[in-house]
């Protein structure tokens, strides 16, 4: 019984011993306070969303958003805990998608059904329209930079096509380009380049500060499976979900595929930066009507411009 006693007590040295004879590659790789990085998990149970959900967006005090909860025309609102419940109903069968918070803590809504650009004030929850858009096939996904300005992709997915929108504070909306079908969208953190899925591909402006676009080109373009919505890290990496692959994404500004995150789910429609530290990832997920989560190495672009104020 000694014996077995002694061997046991080594097995914590024996097992130290074995894992750092283990290549890097293959450890998870981990922050300087510990956490283990790039490993999703479920966040909220499933079938609490529709197969709507989509939208995430992340507010100063660590509360997520995204739209489609318990029923179609809702935002519902997750605490850092994980509990969720209907945050607003939208009015006349408005359905949202895009969603993201703009420089005074407005909570900006894309409604494809509606053809508006809401803007939320979340203490009072009075919905403004910013605009209404009828030249728009389906607002979808919105981005904003710290000027105001507010960029919409809009895409007709029966045709194939799409288009870039920008929407200023006074109401005027702005074609930027055609691109189909235009979805998800993102500004760079030094905000001079504007991001846009469409298809399988990922395209690139050249943003100025008065939010005109020129010099498209590609940026990268994946072999299978389609796009969807997209986060910049502080470092301008892109967070991309990839619906129908079950994976988001992490690629470098220069087009570059740094690494796939494997989701529980399969059909991952976007993404948002939050957590205490602005480091945790959550991802909507068609297919399971639930939000999953991962920790990643860098803040996100917009939960930084947040917290800086």
């Amino acid at each position: 019984m000694k014996y077995v006693s002694k061997q046991i007590a080594y097995l914590p040295v024996l097992f130290l011993i074995f894992y750092a004879t283990i290549p890097v590659s293959c450890k998870p790789p981990q922050s300087p306070s510990g956490d283990t990085l790039f490993q999703s998990h479920v966040f909220t149970p499933a079938g609490g969303f529709t197969h709507g959900v989509e939208g995430p967006s992340v507010d100063k005090y660590g509360n997520i958003y995204a739209v489609n909860f318990s029923k179609q025309g809702t935002i519902g609102k997750i605490t850092p805990a994980g509990n969720a419940e209907v945050f607003i109903t939208l009015p006349d069968s408005s359905v949202a998608n895009g969603s993201r918070f703009d420089g005074n803590g407005n909570m900006i809504l894309a409604d494809y059904v509606g053809h508006n650009i809401f803007s939320v004030n979340m203490a009072s929850k009075q919905l403004t329209v910013i605009a209404h858009a009828p030249q728009m096939t389906q607002p979808n996904d919105v981005a904003v930079d710290s000027k105001g300005h507010i960029y919409a992709s809009d895409p007709n997915f029966k045709a194939g096509t799409g288009r870039i929108w920008r929407v200023d504070g006074n109401g005027a909306v702005t074609l930027l380009d055609t691109l189909g079908p235009a979805n998800g969208i993102e500004v760079s953190p030094d905000e001079k380049k504007l991001f846009v899925g469409a298809g399988r591909s990922i395209w690139v402006f050249d943003l100025s500060p008065e939010g005109t676009v020129s010099n498209r080109r590609l940026l990268t373009q994946f072999p299978d499976f389609g796009t969807d919505g997209m986060r910049c890290d502080v470092d301008g990496n892109i967070y991309m979900a990839r619906i129908g692959k079950g994976v988001v994404a992490k690629i470098a500004p220069s087009g570059e595929l740094i690494r796939e995150i494997t989701l529980t789910g399969k059909n991952p429609t976007n993404v948002a930066f939050g957590g205490k530290d602005g480091r945790t990832v959550y991802v909507t997920l068609m297919d399971q009507g639930n939000l999953e989560s991962f920790r990643v190495d860098k803040q996100g672009r917009e939960w930084k411009a947040m917290h800086r104020k």
